[in-house]
């Protein structure tokens, strides 16, 4: 029983911030006009970037999620921020232009995130390959022992990416909390009384990378229960 509860906790742990993000995000993405008249979320991040002498970063749409492009200078929000006049369009896109200003200013903190996502995500990739390839190791070769190499180092592969996920953090305050909140303070671009409620948006941003690396982990729990079938 105590293994049992232990285990729903853990679970609970690793889904808990991934709950939280999405509810915060779309608790404010309600009512979705409410800055109609004022700008959408494409609009404030190109008059921010414009703002900010970055007239070569382009703002685009996108399906892979709300992010910046350092290759290819590029802010990319999806279709609900993109055209979206919802406290929670405007706050996510100053945001990510808060990410393309410390490309601008190739800060230490951005650039090594930059170069630990891009290992963290060949890891990644390759945990994936090993933890599917192990079973059929173990069946060609016979060799239990062979597999189960395999199978750690995938396990190993996997969990490094998760905690390179987990170091970026300190560049996910930065862009909320040191650029995107004064920015939209101090050009007093949010209506009275949605200071606070932006400041819950912008640290459901910021944590989107821990929820996303506890939600690997949670998937590597269920590959591992398939092949323990």
């Amino acid at each position: 029983m105590f293994v049992v509860i232990l285990v729903i906790v853990l679970l609970l742990a690793i889904a808990a911030p991934g709950f939280w993000v999405k509810r915060v995000l779309a608790r404010y993405s309600q009512p979705v006009d409410r800055y109609r008249g004022h700008g959408n979320g494409a609009e404030l991040a190109r008059h921010l970037l414009d703002r900010f002498e970055l007239q070569n970063i382009a703002v685009e749409t996108t399906t892979a999620g709300d992010h910046y492009d350092a290759q290819a200078k590029a802010v990319r929000l999806t279709e609900d921020k993109y055209n979206g006049y919802s406290l929670t369009a405007v706050t996510v896109a100053a945001h990510e232009v808060g990410h393309a200003i410390q490309d601008a200013r190739e800060e230490p903190l951005f650039r090594r995130r930059q170069s630990l996502a891009l290992i963290a995500a060949r890891v990644q990739q390759f945990g994936s390959v090993v933890l599917l390839a192990a079973p059929v190791v173990m069946l060609l070769t016979r060799a239990p022992g062979l597999g189960l190499g395999f199978l750690i180092v995938a396990i190993v592969s996997m969990l490094m990416a998760s905690v390179v996920h987990l170091i970026t953090l300190p560049v996910e305050l930065d862009a909320s909390f040191n650029k995107a909140l004064p920015m939209l303070e101090e050009g007093g671009y949010l209506h009275d009384g949605d200071l606070p409620h932006a400041r819950r948006i912008l640290k459901a941003a910021a944590l989107t990378y821990v929820a996303a690396s506890l939600a690997s982990l949670l998937n590597l729990g269920r590959w591992l229960a398939v092949l323990r079938r």
